[in-house]
């Protein structure tokens, strides 16, 4: 009888790949400069799946996009770019998501020169701060990319409502879109989108997810339109849409695939508002209404009668107490995340109630509350799955330390 010894060399290659596949990404790129073998082995497509390079495209590199497509990488993140943008499109011909986001050089006039026939691989584009690009540079997007599925054009203050036209006139297969602070979009903007104006554009009726947060000229006309036209919407962001009212939750509230609403420093949402949310067919499991200063107590009251299957709900800086909180609880059997912080009226007594009825929560902020002890904070550390508990700007007197 013999042993056999066995060497990490004598491993078969694709052993090896399925090692170097658990690797973080700058591992990867070590383990094939340690010898060929390595190298041949690192470069197996199994051990680069779902990777994103992150490249300074600075001087020419003729191995660089031959290396990523023997790889397999088809995901790209652009950190600065000094080069131009059809460098990258020429290089990786089946590339799959391109992250561009702060790349504030990038123009029209150079996204033009790199999208200029079909790329049908493209399924996410993130455009975020890139500030000069305008309407233009939608319509080519809109015509070369008709298999996007994400578009993130945050902080593009030069995009139109005729931007969003030619969005809703191309990209039928888009799932996601975010509009954050794209200042110049109004209602008649989201109606192309909702498929309001058929005659032109059938708009993006796949639509799952969108961001119109801080996009100031949007009233609740947006809603109705949404309500209408995009009806797989599950996630909606309003957060700093001071021109939706109570009124537009009425849109809102039979939207039955809708799971997430951000309506986080939306002034003009009140009770009343939450109150026409409740009473609809809505079947959420987020809510934020942090920072509405015209929510209370009632808006509790509504929450446990019509949304009670919340996992999530944000209340930061709204103007409850005990009271809201004793109507709310013994409904809210699946609630997981409670943000209150700043929610200064709250006292060891809500904690106490929180403590007993919501036994599944797994987060809870209580930063600012300046009414709590350490006799409340005792009871909400003995809820069972709690995981996280931000506390921030909350302070103990001296005799209450723990010593």
């Amino acid at each position: 009888m013999f042993e056999m010894e066995t060497h990490i060399s004598g491993l078969f290659p694709e052993i090896l790949a399925m090692i170097f596949s658990y690797l973080d990404v700058r591992d990867k790129g070590r383990v094939a400069q340690v010898c060929a073998a390595w190298r041949d082995a690192s470069y197996h497509k199994s051990v680069w799946r779902g990777v994103e390079a992150k490249l300074h495209l600075r001087r020419a590199n003729p191995s660089l996009f031959p290396s990523l497509h023997t790889r397999g990488i088809r995901k790209v993140q652009i950190l600065s770019l000094r080069r131009s943008l059809s460098y990258v499109i020429q290089g990786l011909p089946n590339i799959e998501s391109l992250n561009l986001c702060g790349c504030f050089n990038l123009t029209d006039n150079g996204l033009g020169h790199a999208f200029v026939q079909d790329i049908p691989s493209l399924r996410i584009l993130n455009l975020s701060l890139c500030k000069p690009i305008t309407d233009s540079s939608l319509g080519r997007i809109a015509q070369y990319l008709k298999n996007l599925e994400v578009l993130e054009l945050g902080g593009l203050s030069n995009i139109t409502n005729t931007g969003l036209l030619l969005i809703a006139w191309g990209l039928h297969k888009l799932k996601s879109l975010n509009l954050r602070s794209c200042r110049h979009v109004s209602d008649v903007g989201i109606g192309h989108l909702a498929g309001m104006t058929r005659s032109a554009a059938e708009g993006c009726l796949s639509l799952e997810q969108m961001t119109l947060q801080d996009c100031q000229k949007l009233t609740d006309l947006s809603l109705k339109h949404v309500s209408k036209g995009l009806a797989k919407l599950k996630v909606l962001n309003l957060s700093f849409c001071g021109g939706i009212s109570d009124a537009g939750m009425i849109h809102l509230s039979n939207m039955t695939h809708l799971s997430s609403l951000n309506l986080r420093s939306c002034d003009n949402i009140s009770d009343m508002g939450i109150m026409h949310l409740a009473m609809g067919s809505l079947q959420l499991s987020g809510l934020d209404v942090s920072f509405c200063d015209k929510i209370g107590d009632q808006s509790l009251a509504y929450i446990a009668q019509g949304l009670y299957q919340l996992k999530s709900l944000s209340l930061c800086s709204c103007h409850i107490s005990d009271d809201g909180i004793n109507r709310m609880v013994r409904q809210m059997h699946e609630l997981k995340t409670l943000n209150i912080g700043q929610c200064v009226r709250i006292t060891d007594k809500g904690l106490e109630l929180i403590a007993d009825h919501l036994t599944q929560l797994t987060g809870i902020d209580l930063y600012g509350c300046t009414k709590i002890t350490k006799r409340g904070l005792e009871r909400i550390t003995q809820l069972p799955c709690l995981k996280v508990l931000n506390l921030g700007l909350w302070q103990m007197t001296e005799s209450e330390k723990v010593r």
